[in-house]
């Protein structure tokens, strides 16, 4: 429709050939122009890595747009003409495919809030992991194990999150020591803050310190509290300090406990004590 009235739109080969010339260019470009653009904001730009990432994310939803709104003009559309088309989808959308569509928007919040970024370290549910991708419709989590675990966009904006890389790096590492009873309790917590001190994967502030917590079944219950300046460095820095604590403890004497049950017999009367004898599998008669 031109001016209110309905004229004739010729469509040639040539035209259908070059909307899919630049339907093949658009798929091409999503695909190669995204790492060319992160190598140049690597090289040109003090950018983080999840900065890039959100850059080079939105430029592939650009191209795309672009693209398809390129070729429909070459083969005669026009906003004025799919404008109708765009509206039903938009409704099927919002009807059909509303868990889509709300992935697909809390994965723009996410890039623009950054609640995540890729290479956080965090737990969802009972998976620890590190972000490793953002994509449209579900972000992935990798844990320690190498597995991938895929979570909806929509879980990180609407549920509970633990991010233990957000906006800081240190954690807290909490150590429980238990020692038997009778031990040198001030010489066992004095043992402990030396070798937290010492170890070079400790943050001397906050100053790691020992308290004795409680008087347990089996032992006496001693808790080291420490800070490590990166989540990397959790696990190494667990088995140094239990090492550390394990060798020192052999040197001072000082007993790791571990778990002990006591038998106690009733005395009060006689024990009933019986022997019984059995024939031996011969058949001869003899005991054993």
């Amino acid at each position: 429709m031109v001016a209110g009235q309905e004229i004739q739109l010729a469509i040639t080969l040539a035209d259908a050939g070059l909307a899919l010339l630049v339907a093949i260019v658009t798929l091409i470009a999503a695909r190669r122009f995204p790492a060319f653009l992160e190598i140049v904001l690597l090289q040109r730009l003090n950018m983080t890595a999840g900065g890039r990432y959100t850059a080079t994310t939105l430029s592939r939803y650009l191209i795309v747009a672009v693209g398809v709104i390129l070729a429909i003009g070459m083969i005669g559309g026009s906003w004025g003409q799919i404008q109708w088309l765009v509206a039903a989808l938009g409704v099927g959308i919002g009807f059909g495919l509303q868990e889509i569509v709300a992935n697909f928007i809390s994965g723009l919040i996410i890039l623009f809030e950054r609640p995540i970024r890729v290479g956080d370290m965090v737990t969802v549910g009972d998976t620890v992991g590190y972000v490793s991708r953002i994509q449209i419709r579900a972000t992935t989590i990798l844990t320690r194990d190498r597995q991938e675990l895929l979570v909806p966009n929509k879980e990180f904006i609407t549920g509970r999150l633990l991010n233990w890389s957000l906006s800081d790096q240190v954690t807290r590492l909490v150590i429980p020591v238990g020692v038997a009873y009778g031990s040198d309790i001030p010489l066992a917590m004095k043992i402990i803050t030396e070798v937290a001190r010492d170890n070079e994967l400790i943050m001397d502030d906050p100053k790691p310190f020992v308290t004795f917590e409680s008087f347990g079944d089996n032992s006496l219950t001693l808790t080291l509290r420490c800070f490590t300046d990166s989540v990397d460095y959790r696990l190494q820095a667990i088995s140094s300090l239990h090492e550390e604590i394990n060798r020192r403890f052999n040197e001072a004497g000082i007993v790791i406990a571990f778990p002990q049950r006591d038998l106690h017999i009733d005395a009060s009367q006689p024990l009933d004590i019986r022997i019984r004898h059995e024939q031996n599998e011969s058949g001869d008669g003899g005991n054993k």
